[in-house]
Order: C-alpha cells, then structure tokens, then sequence
C-alpha cells in the first residue's frame, strides 16, 4: 500500500498573531511553524500502517522553501520521501489541484490530509482533493482499518459516530482520534539523521485556477476588564449578568 500524507505548515499555537499592510499579511516574524494537529494524527496513524502493514509513506506540501524545516520533521518522524509543491498556498482550491497532481503521478492507494488546518480553517482541501481524483472521500475520520482494497473508517456526526465501508483509493479528513495525543511521535536523534538523508523532492506548480484572494484580516476585539464579586453579594453578580454581560 502506498500513502500520501498532506501536511500543511502552520503557526504554533502559542505563536502571537499579528498583520502588516494594512492587516492583508501575515506576520511571520517570531512566528514557530509547526506540522498541521489534524495532519500529523493522520502521519501518525500513516506510521502504523507502515509499521504493521509495509506501507510506503510520502508525504506532500503546497508551500515556498520555508517550510522545509517542517518537512523534515516529517521524514524524521518515518515519512519515506517527501514532496514539495513550490508555489504559496494562497487559495484551498489551489492547494487541491497540487495535491491532485502529485496523487496522479505517484499512483497513491490512500490519501491523508487533516480535517482542516488550524491557521484558515477552511476545511476544504480534502473534499475537493477527493472530487477532482474521482475516488472515495470519508472526512472528520476518526479510525481507520484497511485490509486489502476494502477499508472501514469511522467518523465523527453530530452526537455520535458512523461506521462506514469503503475501498481504496480513498481520501479521508482525518482529525483527533484517528490517533490519540499519546500517540503521536517526538523525532528521535537517529530519526532527525536518517531525514537529512531522505528524499526532499521540489516540483513545480501545475496552472490551476485561484478563485479567491485573501481582503482582510480582522483579530478578535480584546476582552474587558474582569470584574471579581464577593462570594455573598448575589444581587451585584445577576446584574451585571444581565445590564452589563447581558446573558440572563
């Protein structure tokens, strides 16, 4: 079997958030790029399959030079080769049609890419990768078993789960659960060696549509000062809540 995992470079989440010109850029100064959460549950879950099953696991990104760092750590944590698709991921059908390139050329049985990436949450990429392929798609995955051709993933609905049969090729959206926290991989030494040494390939862009642009970037208001209430004064506290909070 042969896996293609999707990793988006992302802004840890600890990372202050900040524009420039006029709020239509990211700040990256002073920014630490991390591995996309939801991508690297499914690189995690990608290991197993390699681990247990003689998988192949590439992995594939939409991004300049600067996120190589971030690459790396991917082939550190077991990823076989990597891709990198040379062009700034600016738009998530954009992204899609990259990807869908590089799933073409490299004949791939399952296809990984997180749910969403947590810096633009748009939560497109996997679907529309799945529609321009022309193969099966399962999202918000949160297991996954395969077993020849024929796989059984499990997703995540609105007050439960699903349980849904399917086959190869697939592309599935996977998120938290499809590997627990626990789970994932810290690089070791001989493992951040062995990725100096793994194949880092860089393709050009494919010309593909971009049908939005980015306008503005807008931070959440800044929250108001906290009010402390003594612990016997009920009536000063349901005012506040319902003259200044204005939730009762």
């Amino acid at each position: 079997m042969k896996i293609l995992v999707c990793i988006s470079n992302v802004p840890d989440t600890t990372s202050k958030i900040n524009f420039t010109e006029g709020d239509t850029k990211f700040d990256t100064n002073g920014v630490q790029f991390v591995i996309n959460p939801n991508d690297e549950f499914g690189l995690t879950r990608a290991m197993w399959f390699k681990e247990k099953q003689g998988a192949t696991v590439h992995v594939a990104n939409v991004g300049g030079a600067q996120t190589e760092p971030t690459i790396r750590k991917a082939l550190a944590i077991g990823a076989d080769e990597a891709i990198r698709v040379n062009a700034e991921p600016t738009d998530g059908f954009f992204v899609a049609q990259q990807l869908a390139e590089v799933v073409k050329n490299g004949d791939y049985d399952l296809i990984i890419a997180g749910r969403e990436s947590i810096d633009y949450n748009g939560g497109m990429v996997p679907g529309i990768l799945a529609t321009l392929l022309d193969i099966n798609f399962v999202n918000t995955c949160i297991g996954l078993e395969i077993d020849g051709t024929n796989a059984t993933a499990i997703r995540e609905i609105d007050g439960g789960k699903e349980k849904i049969s399917t086959s190869l090729p697939l592309v599935i959206g996977g998120q938290k659960g499809l590997v627990e926290e626990s789970d994932l991989r810290i690089p070791n030494m001989r493992g951040i060696m062995m990725a100096r040494k793994k194949a880092l390939n860089v393709v050009e862009p494919i010309d593909a549509t971009q049908p939005t642009q980015d306008q503005k970037f807008e931070k959440p208001a800044a929250k108001g000062p906290v009010k402390l209430v003594d612990a016997g004064n009920v009536g000063e506290l349901v005012e506040l809540l319902h003259n200044e909070a204005k939730v009762i």
